[in-house]
């Protein structure tokens, strides 16, 4: 079983086409590794709710995850509110789940738990 902090190791790698899809099986491993996230969009995306106390650690939270973002080259889609982010990754290039959208959870995953 592949752990939270594998994934949060890895880095983001360019990819494009259906080849790139992970499938079921691998997607099941991967989400096993990171608790609250949950498929969405007929299981072509992954997502969470992260919750704060206020606006500022909801703000803090949502430009340090900007920063991965910009580092790795894979962006999510963001839903900002006062006291939460709604997190959503997936990989138009592939149509799908890839590697890349794991990677970029865990590591939005070790960034709420600091």
């Amino acid at each position: 079983m592949t752990t939270i902090n594998e994934l949060a190791d890895r880095r983001c790698q360019p990819l494009k086409g259906p080849e790139h899809q992970l499938g079921a099986a691998d997607v099941a491993d991967r989400l096993a590794a990171l608790p609250g996230w949950e498929l969405a969009e007929q299981d072509t995306a992954i997502t969470r709710t992260f919750r704060f106390k206020d606006y500022y650690r909801t703000m803090a939270f949502v430009n340090a995850l900007a920063y991965v973002a910009h580092a790795e080259d894979h962006h999510p889609d963001l839903g900002v509110h006062y006291d939460r982010a709604v997190v959503r990754y997936s990989t138009h290039d592939v149509g799908g789940l890839s590697e890349n959208d794991f990677t970029c959870a865990a590591k939005a995953e070790l960034l709420a738990a600091q």
